[in-house]
């Protein structure tokens, strides 16, 4: 699919590690700290935990991510992109299995968070993650906009199957060209620059 198509869309969901900013997470390492198997997702890893337990590795959770936050970078052409789709009257939001608050303060941190309004930050903690659909579909009754006119975009499949099960647009992010997840991808780019001359 063209990736040109997307020019008509108003509606832009974003990752953000990864996506707006440069991937710094070392999950695995994480997974060490928090006492979780390799290879299991944080989130649902923790979720199946006692309640008394997973509150003490959600709060470890919190504060390994705020350390992370303050060493975020933005990612190449980010801040041309979101001014661009603002310039051009589309809405912007985040949709990010980070809290709201970690999210805000990486934001900050790369010198995006002018772009969006707090209503246009959903965590974790805001609906069930990624790649449930949730966020997403919340972001976009928050605009009051059909999925059709939306689109997300992210470097993870979690990214990809939220946004294709709410039904909007996807695009990966993919740096290295992978290719994976081609069933989830209506569009692939190997840089943020990609998509901003795609829209301009």
């Amino acid at each position: 699919m063209a990736l040109a198509l997307l020019a008509n869309k108003k509606h832009w969901l974003f990752d953000m590690d990864g996506t707006l900013t440069h991937a710094v997470h070392d999950f695995e390492a994480i997974k060490v700290q928090l006492d979780i198997p390799a290879g299991k997702p944080i989130l649902e890893s923790l979720a199946a935990l006692p309640a008394d337990i997973a509150a003490k590795k959600h709060q470890l959770l919190d504060e390994i991510e705020f350390e992370i936050a303050e060493l975020a970078t933005a990612q190449a052409g980010s801040a041309e992109l979101l001014q661009t789709l603002t310039n051009q009257g589309c809405n912007v939001g985040i949709v990010t299995r980070n809290g709201k608050d970690i999210a805000k303060a990486t934001l900050k941190a790369c010198s995006l968070d002018h772009f969006f309004t707090d209503d246009n930050i959903i965590g974790r903690d805001c609906a069930a993650p990624k790649p449930a659909p949730d966020g997403v579909a919340l972001l976009l009754s928050r605009w009051n906009a059909a999925a059709t006119d939306g689109v997300m975009i992210g470097d993870y499949l979690y990214d990809l199957v939220a946004g294709r099960e709410a039904g909007t647009a996807t695009v990966h992010f993919d740096v290295v060209d992978r290719g994976t997840w081609p069933e989830w991808t209506d569009h692939k780019i190997g840089s943020l620059n990609e998509l901003l001359a795609a829209v301009s």
